[in-house]
């Protein structure tokens, strides 16, 4: 991944340093457990951990020759170590180093997509609640619906990006196993002793069965989820940019002194972060597809996964870590404007109550399908008569023969739609 994306800690995580260092330590664990069950003669281990040196440019070298990169890394290590090197990968096969260090990769990157989330989840609790009693327009199909809060808006935000956190939890669990079983699986030259051993000191779960491979379900499955999460947080995104247009202009993404926001027009503040995170879930739905294509290999294995796995595994964890990261500082440092709310909501001339007068009607005795009819009558003459909804109702002898003008304006009060604010997001406390 470019570093335009990237932040530090995950990098390292799927640096190559990291990766060499994760296979020697894989190899080592090996050699501990066949000299604990006398495959490995006494002494070995001791003098190879004293020799053994890793030089990533030699394996570059010698991976020119081989075009393989376990063989170049195994040939590497055993130039420094000498006649102890015949001890080394002893009925192993290259997967299960490469699959168990991918196992702890993902197992490790998951871990900070899990604090992410929580630090996610913390900003957005703060606007739920400071914004729990400021009214705005809720909108289906882009249109003026009924009215919600802006801290309601926040609080359905928290519980998604929470059921994420589950999601991605058990995609640590699904991820977390390791596998020591030998070419095709059938631990025909290596005892599953080896395996319990390595998975009992890397904290990892033996697979209980595999091929030549880990099987790429469990791959897949994380990789789902993870483009599920980043789903989320562009949906979330295209409400902040559909929020931020100019004829809405309810909130505002943090735009500094010294921020350009176009090349030619100097007015423009444009909702750039938000933009970036919705082409960057593109991404993460893409790399998910390539995993699940992933799972269908020739028989107990072949390499067609392999390359495409160099890419996805680290850009996917890579990805949903800045974008974690930027919607957080986004959402952080949001500009929220309650007085363009309280515009906007104004702007249908009073058609968001129609529901409170047609439940108001059929409480006083009418049909549902009369009262109905009545409402859309008067709505109706807002729109074609440019009145006001309040006065196409008092100017209706059907509606004011059942309601009273006290009745009607009680169904035009605003601040019934914030009455039951305190037990949606007081909600939020059962999240930790």
């Amino acid at each position: 991944m470019i570093s335009r994306y990237s932040r530090p800690e995950m990098m390292k995580i799927w640096s190559e340093k990291n990766m060499y260092k994760r296979w020697l330590e894989i190899e080592l664990l090996v050699c501990e457990i066949q000299t604990k069950i006398g495959m490995i003669p006494e002494g070995v281990l001791e003098r190879i951990k004293k020799k053994i040196s890793i030089d990533s440019s030699r394996i570059s070298e010698i991976e020119k020759i081989t075009r393989h990169d376990m063989a170049a890394f195994l040939k590497n290590i055993s130039e420094s170590i000498g006649s102890d090197s015949q001890f080394l990968h002893l009925g192993l096969t290259s997967s299960d180093i490469k699959d168990t260090t991918i196992s702890l990769n993902m197992r490790d990157s998951l871990e900070i997509i899990i604090k992410d989330l929580d630090n996610l989840i913390e900003v957005l609790k703060e606007k739920a609640i400071k914004f729990k009693y400021d009214l705005m327009i809720g909108r289906t199909h882009g249109v003026h619906a009924e009215p919600i809060t802006f801290g309601l808006k926040m609080a359905n935000w928290v519980f998604e990006i929470n059921r994420n956190k589950s999601r991605i939890m058990r995609a640590k669990d699904e991820i977390s196993y390791c596998k020591i079983s030998g070419a095709v699986g059938t631990y025909s030259n290596i005892s599953p002793e080896v395996e319990r051993y390595v998975c009992e000191k890397l904290s990892l779960k033996p697979e209980p069965i595999s091929s030549q491979i880990i099987h790429r379900d469990r791959h897949a499955f994380c990789l789902n989820v993870l483009a599920l999460v980043g789903s989320s947080i562009e949906k979330m995104a295209i409400e902040i940019r559909n929020l931020h247009r100019t004829e809405i202009n309810e909130v505002q993404e943090p735009f500094s002194d010294n921020q350009i926001g176009s090349s030619a027009m100097p007015h423009k503040r444009n909702p750039i972060i938000s933009e970036r995170l919705c082409g960057l879930a593109r991404l993460l739905r893409g790399y998910a597809q390539i995993a699940m294509e992933n799972i269908s290999l020739w028989g107990e294995r072949d390499i067609s996964h392999s390359s495409t796995e160099r890419l996805i595994l680290p850009n996917s964890t890579i990805l949903l870590d800045y974008m974690l990261y930027k919607f957080k500082y986004l959402m952080k440092n949001l500009v929220v404007f309650p007085e363009n709310m309280k515009k906007n909501l104004e702007k249908s001339k009073g058609l968001i109550f129609s529901e409170s007068v047609l439940l108001e009607l059929v409480k006083s005795g009418l049909s549902r399908d009369r009262a109905y009819d009545l409402v859309k009558k008067c709505s109706d003459k807002v729109y074609s008569e440019k009145i006001g909804f309040e006065q196409a109702l008092l100017n209706n002898v059907e509606i004011c023969a059942v309601l009273t003008q006290e009745q009607i304006s009680e169904c035009l009060n605003i601040k019934s739609y914030s009455k039951n604010v305190d037990l949606i997001v007081d909600k939020l406390k059962k999240i930790d």
